[in-house]
């Protein structure tokens, strides 16, 4: 099945609205479509309404930024209730500081000699409560600073380098239970983009398990061939269910377009057989 089960829109940090992101998705083949926001559900019902006018099955998404061994990990949940009070509060909870840690990222970026990236950031945030690394990238690029997205990331807002702020996130624990508690299955999000230690995975793979966590993402959009191999081999050892999502976020911006994945290896279990019926169908 061509699912992709991992984008963002303009409710967190993509540059395309809900409404144009589930067309895109129906125009590119895409046979079961998820918008996953960072830490956010509240472009939920318009996703879902816009796909069902297309034809496209639907199911409930989020993107949840959780820290272990003082590393920003990302955790996907997919097919819970959107309507979940616990959830929302727990995810409203998440995105607290995000303003704060912002303005220290400006303050930074200012010692670096480049001013005003606040407020240039905020004029690329559909959600103020969202602000993100992505939006200073974004100012970056458009003054000049850097010649793209990528460019950014090498010489800015990492760490180590200048605009670099840390934030404390959700943990594991409560992620992983606020998706389960709401009905919903949890998914290790590109889990080579860490770079742990093979300890510090199976850490990782081992406490995430332990509180409930049901799935891994195999394929998808920064991931290579190789990587993909190695973390079906991992879903494999582990028990885990497959996922797949092209991480999608801009039409300029991101290497994979959604619905343009490779397909999960045959050998493994997709997520979505265990949330069939989470699915939401056309009529």
């Amino acid at each position: 099945m061509n699912a992709d089960l991992h984008c963002h829109s303009t409710v967190s940090d993509g540059t395309l609205s809900p409404e144009a992101l589930a067309a895109r998705a129906k125009g590119n083949g895409v046979e079961l479509w998820a918008l996953t926001d960072h830490d956010e559900i509240r472009g939920q019902r318009r996703a879902r309404e816009a796909a069902l006018a297309l034809g496209l099955p639907y199911l409930t998404g989020t993107e949840i930024s959780v820290s272990f061994v003082g590393v920003t990990v990302h955790i996907v949940g997919l097919g819970f209730d959107a309507d979940d009070a616990a959830l929302a509060a727990g995810l409203q909870a998440a995105r607290g500081g995000r303003r704060e840690r912002a303005l220290e990222m400006d303050a930074s970026l200012a010692q670096a000699g480049i001013h005003g990236s606040f407020e240039g950031a905020l004029k690329y945030v559909g959600n103020p409560d969202l602000i993100s690394r992505t939006h200073f990238a974004r100012h970056l690029v458009e003054t000049g600073v850097c010649s793209d997205t990528a460019d950014v990331f090498r010489r800015y807002l990492t760490e180590g380098k200048p605009g670099f702020v840390p934030h404390r996130w959700a943990s594991l624990r409560d992620a992983v239970h606020w998706i389960t508690e709401a009905g919903g299955l949890a998914v290790i999000a590109h889990p080579a983009r860490y770079k742990f230690t093979a300890n510090e995975e199976h850490a990782l793979f081992t406490e995430f398990i332990g509180h409930g966590g049901r799935g891994v993402e195999v394929v998808t959009g920064s991931h290579s061939a190789a990587e993909a191999v190695r973390y079906g081999q991992t879903a494999l050892e582990y028990g885990l269910l497959a996922s797949r999502g092209s991480d999608f976020h801009s039409p300029g911006e991101s290497h994979t377009d959604l619905g343009a994945l490779p397909e999960l290896p045959g050998t493994l279990s997709p997520v979505w057989e265990a949330l069939e019926d989470r699915i939401v169908r056309p009529q």
